[in-house]
């Protein structure tokens, strides 16, 4: 491992984006309205509330913005592509980044970072179901874990993990599950990478899928990417969602479809007709896990496959996907391949 700052311990880099990890509510027994209150920690003042991170690595806080997940989005994976390619040339002996993130949208960044960031260092995301300030709160022990894993050398070449709970979960594969328990952040279809159990980080098994650095996606000079929207499927659905995404200047469109990928008739013909205009349309599935097959049904419609995304994971692939090619074959390639 580097060593930092001459202490014989590895160098990481903390960054904080704001989230349950980084928020104060009005007593030990708030975990459920602190957002109310809006008070949220900077990266040094939640290593700050973790004295014992000095023993486990030397952290460096580098500042973001500390704002809710559900307000994190393209600007946000744009700026955190480039700040960890800004300190990771400022700190030439780092192990690895870890970014700490609320849980409502962590799985996106997550997935839309492991796509596009530009160094292979590890870059670990971490998040808290309960706020730094509760009673039995998970955020302290969720970084330290987290700052291990993103100092182990096993953790390098494995793209962008996820570690809550004391678990290490895949970027492109992990879900959160639940609303308040601890255990939410979920792989459906093939469980952990691996565990942090004490000071021991432990693997046992790899993702397949291809990972930045070296992917086609460059979103560091982009404004915005082009738009895609996710329809959720639902009996009687008739369509109307998708005309109006359409109308809003949707370049790709994701049903989150009826498993195993279908929708309503009236939505299957409101998607066959965005395909006809030229939208690339994919077919996710509402279930949560499990493959979409491609069948002669879609073939013909002229909708590809989501394979086993989510429907917010397929959303992030698409649109990168269409900053490089709007070619339907070309775009199901890069679904085969991330």
């Amino acid at each position: 491992m580097a060593a930092g700052s001459g202490t014989g311990l590895s160098k990481v880099a903390f960054i904080g984006t704001g989230g349950t990890i980084a928020s104060l509510g009005r007593d030990a027994l708030d975990i459920l309205d602190y957002s109310a209150t809006d008070r949220r920690l900077e990266a040094g003042a939640i290593l700050g509330a973790v004295p014992e991170l000095a023993t486990v690595a030397a952290v460096v806080p580098v500042p973001f913005r500390a704002v809710p997940s559900p307000a994190i989005g393209f600007a946000e994976w744009r700026d955190l592509v480039l700040l960890c390619e800004r300190v990771a040339a400022e700190h030439p002996d780092l192990s690895g980044i870890v970014i700490g993130h609320g849980t409502a949208t962590l799985e996106e960044t997550a997935y839309a970072l492991s796509l596009t960031l530009t160094i292979d260092l590890p870059v670990v995301l971490v998040g808290s179901q309960r706020p730094m300030s509760a009673l039995s709160t998970d955020a302290k022990l969720n970084l330290v874990a987290a700052i291990r894993t993103a100092a182990a050398p096993a953790s390098r070449g494995r793209g962008v993990l996820v570690v809550l709970n004391d678990e290490i979960q895949a970027a492109r594969e992990v879900t959160k599950s639940s609303v308040a328990r601890l255990q939410t952040f979920r792989t459906p279809d093939f469980g952990v990478l691996g565990q942090v159990d004490g000071d021991s980080v432990h693997y046992y098994r790899r993702s397949e899928r291809a990972h930045a650095p070296g992917t086609p996606f460059d979103i560091r000079t982009l404004s915005a990417l082009p738009r895609v929207d996710i329809a959720y499927g639902y009996a009687d659905a008739d369509g109307t969602a998708v005309r109006a995404f359409r109308s809003a200047g949707a370049r790709g469109l994701v049903s989150a479809g009826l498993a195993p990928g279908m929708t309503p008739p009236a939505e299957a013909e409101a998607l066959e007709a965005a395909a006809d205009a030229g939208i690339v349309v994919v077919m996710s599935t509402r279930a949560g896990s499990g493959v979409v097959p491609l069948t002669s049904r879609l073939r013909s419609r002229g909708i590809l496959s989501a394979d086993n995304l989510t429907p917010q994971k397929a959303r992030i692939l698409l649109a990168l996907a269409l900053t490089v090619t709007s070619e339907p074959e070309a775009v199901a390639r890069l679904f085969a391949t991330y």
